[in-house]
C-alpha cells in the first residue's frame, strides 16, 4: 500500500514544485532582497543574561519550531542541514544523535543542556515539546565545568502562554506516520496558572529496511505567578523509542567503494536474532525565579533526569580474509565480508541530578554599569549497567544476505560510574561606554569521579580542581555593526581505563585544558545581517604511546597527553530578503590538523571525518498569486573527508538538494498548515560522512530521495 501511494504522489508533488519554482523566478527574478525582524537573543545557556545575539562577544544559532518543522528537522542529528559548522558524527538510523561542532565531536554526556541545565544526550530526545534549540560555537569552559571543544547545544521547553490548541499529523517515506497535540491555557482571575502539554507518538518505517520500531513523548510545562515578583515553573516529560539501528559500511580492503554501487536502504543489522534499540528517559524540573528589586534577580534551578536503555546490535567489525590470511582489524574484507558480532547490553541505567543557584542584576561601580551574574551548581551523575555480550557470530556481508547464528551469552563486564562536581561561577558585563563593552567570566570545578567493573574489580578514584576563564570585549562601529575579540578556556578530564593493556591504568590525567581565540564582525542591518567569525582552538590530544607487542594479547601501552589537536577556522553568514524572496547562507572553512604528536608521522595530517570546507543555503519564495503559499530549497555541500587516520584515503564531497512547499489557509475558522517536501531531491550517491570510530573506519550512505508531508491545524 505504501509503494503504490508513494508512487503516485511522487510525480505530482514534483510536478509541482518545478512549476511553482519555475514561476516564482519568473516573476520576481530582478528584485533585491533584503532582511527584516527582529534580533534574537543570546542563548540563555551563554550565560550573559537578555543580550542581542548580534551585539554578544560570541556565535550561536538558534532555530525555532516553526524554522524546524519547515525544514523537517525531527532529531538532533537533522541540525546538519542547517549551519555549515555542524556536521555528523556516527549519525544512523535508530541510535542517539551526534554532533561535530567546528570539527570537534562534542561530548553527548557534557555538552548537553535543558533549559540550561546539564542532561546526558545518550538517549532519545524528542523535539515535540522543544521551543527551539540553541547551538553555542566555541570553547564553553565559562558555560560548563568539563565539556568538550567546539560548542553547547541547549534545548528550550514549551513553556505555558495563551491559548494553544494545535494538532498535527506527518507521513515519512516509507511509511512512517506521527501525530501531535500541542495544547496550552492560562486560568486564574489574572491568569497566573498556566500549563502546556504536548503529546506524540510515532510508527516508525524509515527508508532503511529493518528498521521498523516506535516512539511517543508526553510532557507537561506549568507555571504559577504566585506574586508580582515571584514565580514557580515546573515541567516534566517521558520519552519512549524502540527501533532498530543500521551500522556503518567500510573501507574494503585498501579501497574505499563506490558510493553509486551501494544501496543507502541496506541495513546490515538485519539477522534474524536482531533486537531493537530501546531508548526510555524521564526528566522533571522545578524552576524558582525571585525579583529580589529591580535590578535583581535570584533563581533556584533543579532537575532529574533519569535514562533506561537496552542497547543492542548485530554489529559488524572488521574481518578474517582466509585467502590472504590477512586480518583487516579496521575495515572490511576486500570481498565485501566483514566478521559480525552480537552485542547485548540490556538494562543500562544513566541518571543526572543538578541543582543550580544564581543572583543576576545590574549595578553601578567605579563609575561603570555592570551586568552581573554569580551563582553555584551542584551536578551528580551515575551511570549503572549489567553483564555485557560482545561475541562473534559469524560472517556477514555488505549485501545483507548472510544469516548467522546469535551469540547472546553474556560474558563481558562493564563499568559502573559515578560522577560529582560543584561549580562556582561569576560574569560580568562591563559597560565601558555607549560604544566598548568589557565581557568577563570565570568558573571553578572541583570534580570526583569514581569507577569499578559490574564484578566489583579495578576499582579507581580521582580528584581535580581547574578554573576556566573568558574575555571578551566588544566594539559597537555603527548602530547595526559590532567587531569582537575573545579568549577562553575548555576543559576535559580523563582517567586511564583500568584494563590490563595500560602500564598507568587507573591513573589521572593532567586536566585537558583547551583554549580558543575569536574574532568576529556582525551586522543585524535590516537590509542585509551578516557576520564573519576567525577562531583558533587548541586541544590537547590524549594517546596510547610506547606500546609493545602490538596487536597481541599481551599488548602495553601507556597513556598520556600527545601533543594536540589545532583548528583554525572561518565562519560566514549572510541573510537577505525582499518582498517575497529570502535566503539564508553559511560557510565554514577549516584547518584542522594534529600537532607535537611523538610519532612524527601525524603531525599535519587531518582528522578523520572531518571536511575542509562546508556550505548551507536556503532560498525561500513567498508566491503573491497563491498568499500563504511558500517555496523553499535548501543546498547541502561538504568537502571531501578522512576515511582513516593517517589520511590514505578520504571520501569525495558530496551535494544535496532538498525541496519543499508550505501553504497557510483558512478552513471555516481553523488556520492549517500544509508541508510537502522532498530530501535528496536529485537522489545523488555518496558517502554521507566516514567516522573513524571504535577503532574502526566506517562509512554511511547519503540517504537517497525521500517524500515527507504534514498538515497541522491551530484550532
Amino acid at each position: 500500500m505504501t509503494h503504490r501511494f508513494t508512487g503516485k504522489i511522487a510525480p505530482l508533488a514534483t510536478a509541482a514544485l518545478y512549476c511553482f519554482a519555475f514561476a516564482a523566478f519568473a516573476q520576481t527574478a530582478a528584485e533585491i532582497v533584503t532582511i527584516t525582524g527582529k534580533t534574537p537573543s543570546l542563548p540563555n545557556v551563554a550565560g550573559f543574561g537578555d543580550v542581542p545575539l548580534a551585539r554578544a562577544p560570541l556565535q550561536a544559532s538558534i532555530y525555532s519550531r516553526e524554522s524546524l518543522s519547515d525544514a523537517n528537522v525531527n532529531a538532533i542529528a537533522d541540525l546538519t542541514r542547517l549551519d555549515a559548522s555542524l556536521s555528523d558524527a556516527y549519525n544512523t538510523e535508530g541510535y542517539w544523535s551526534y554532533l561535530t561542532v567546528r570539527g570537534f565531536v562534542i561530548d553527548n554526556r557534557a555538552n548537553y543542556r535543558r533549559d540550561g541545565l546539564p542532561i546526558n544526550a545518550e538517549t532519545f530526545i524528542s523535539l515535540a515539546n522543544k521551543d527551539r534549540v540553541e547551538v553555542l560555537k566555541g570553547t564553553s569552559g565559562m558555560q560548563a565545568g568539563t565539556s568538550a571543544p567546539g560548542g553547547l547545544v541547549n534545548l528550550v521547553v514549551k513553556r505555558p502562554q495563551g491559548r494553544v490548541r494545535s494538532l498535527s499529523l506527518d507521513w515519512q517515506q516509507d511509511g512512517s506516520l506521527g501525530s501531535q497535540a500541542d495544547l496550552a491555557e492560562r486560568a486564574g482571575i489574572d491568569g497566573q496558572f498556566g500549563w502546556r502539554l504536548n503529546l506524540q507518538a510515532t510508527h516508525l518505517q524509515p527508508a532503511v529496511r529493518s528498521a521498523i520500531g516506535q516512539s511517543h513523548l508526553w510532557a507537561i510545562a506549568t507555571d504559577w505567578q504566585i506574586t508580582p515578583d515571584s514565580k514557580l515553573e515546573f515541567e516534566f516529560e517521558q520519552g519512549h523509542r524502540a527501533q532498530p539501528s543500521a551500522p556503518g559500511f567500510s573501507l574494503l580492503g585498501n579501497k574505499l567503494p563506490d558510493a553509486s554501487k551501494i544501496d543507502p536502504r541496506t541495513n546490515l543489522n538485519n539477522q534474524p536474532w536482531s533486537q531493537p534499540v530501546v531508548l526510555d528517559g524521564t526528566t522533571a524540573s522545578l524552576r524558582w525565579q525571585y525579583r529580589v528589586d529591580g535590578d535583581w534577580r535570584f533563581t533556584a534551578h533543579g532537575a532529574v533526569q533519569k535514562l533506561k536503555s537496552d542497547d543492542r546490535v548485530a554489529f559488524p567489525f572488521g574481518c578474517y580474509d582466509a585467502a590472504s590470511d590477512i586480518y583487516y582489524a579496521d575495515r572490511y574484507c576486500p570481498n565485501g565480508s566483514f566478521d559480525l558480532y552480537d552485542f547485548r547490553s540490556d538494562g543500562e541505567r544513566r541518571q543526572v541530578k543538578v541543582l543550580d543557584l544564581h543572583l543576576d542584576g545590574k549595578l553601578r561601580a567605579a563609575g561603570l554599569l555592570h551586568t552581573l551574574t554569580a551563582g553555584v551548581q551542584r551536578t551528580t551523575t551515575t551511570d549503572r549497567f549489567n553483564l555485557q555480550a560482545f561475541n562473534f557470530a559469524g560472517t556477514g556481508n555488505i549485501g545483507a544476505s548472510a544469516a548467522t547464528p546469535s551469540a547472546p551469552d553474556l560474558l563481558d563486564q562493564n563499568t559502573n560510574r559515578n560522577e560529582a562536581s560543584t561549580e562556582w561561577y561569576a560574569r560580568d558585563v562591563m559597560t565601558l561606554s555607549p560604544a566598548w563593552q568589557l565581557w568577563g567570566g570565570l568558573r571553578h570545578t572541583q570534580l570526583r569521579r569514581s569507577s569499578v567493573r559490574t564484578d566489583g574489580s579495578r576499582p579507581t578514584t580521582s580528584a581535580q580542581r581547574f578554573t576556566t576563564p573568558f574575555l571578551a570585549l566588544t566594539w559597537a562601529a555603527t548602530s547595526t555593526t559590532t567587531a569582537y575579540a575573545s579568549a577562553g578556556q575548555g576543559v576535559e578530564s580523563e582517567v586511564v581505563p583500568n584494563r590490563s593493556r595500560y602500564t598507568n591504568r587507573g591513573e589521572t590525567l593532567a586536566a585537558l585544558k583547551s583554549k580558543q581565540f575569536e574574532m568576529g564582525l556582525k551586522d543585524d542591518s535590516a537590509n542585509l545581517p551578516w557576520s564573519v567569525t576567525a577562531f583558533d582552538i587548541t586541544r590537547p590530544v590524549s594517546d596510547d604511546l610506547k606500546c609493545t607487542n602490538a596487536g597481541q594479547e599481551n599488548e602495553r601501552c601507556t597513556r598520556a597527553i600527545d601533543g594536540n589537536a589545532h583548528h583554525r577556522g572561518l565562519e560566514a553568514a549572510l541573510g537577505w530578503r525582499v518582498g517575497p524572496w529570502a535566503t539564508n547562507l553559511s560557510s565554514l572553512w577549516l584547518n584542522a590538523k594534529r600537532e607535537g604528536a611523538s610519532d612524527l608521522s601525524l603531525n599535519g595530517l587531518r582528522p578523520s571525518n572531518v571536511p575542509k570546507s562546508s556550505q548551507r543555503a536556503e532560498l525561500t519564495y513567498d508566491m503573491s498569486s497563491l498568499p500563504g503559499l511558500r517555496l523553499q530549497a535548501n543546498v547541502v555541500h561538504e568537502g571531501n573527508r578522512a576515511a582513516l587516520p593517517d589520511n590514505s584515503i578520504t571520501a569525495p564531497g558530496w551535494t544535496r538538494l532538498d525541496l519543499a512547499v508550505r501553504y497557510r489557509q483558512k478552513l471555516a475558522s481553523t488556520p492549517l498548515t500544509w508541508r510537502v517536501g522532498v530530501q535528496n531531491a536529485t537522489d545523488h550517491r555518496a558517502w554521507r560522512e566516514s567516522p573513524y570510530q571504535f577503532g574502526h573506519s566506517y562509512l554511511f550512505p547519503l540517504p537517497g530521495r525521500a517524500w515527507h508531508a504534514s498538515l497541522q491545524a491551530d484550532i
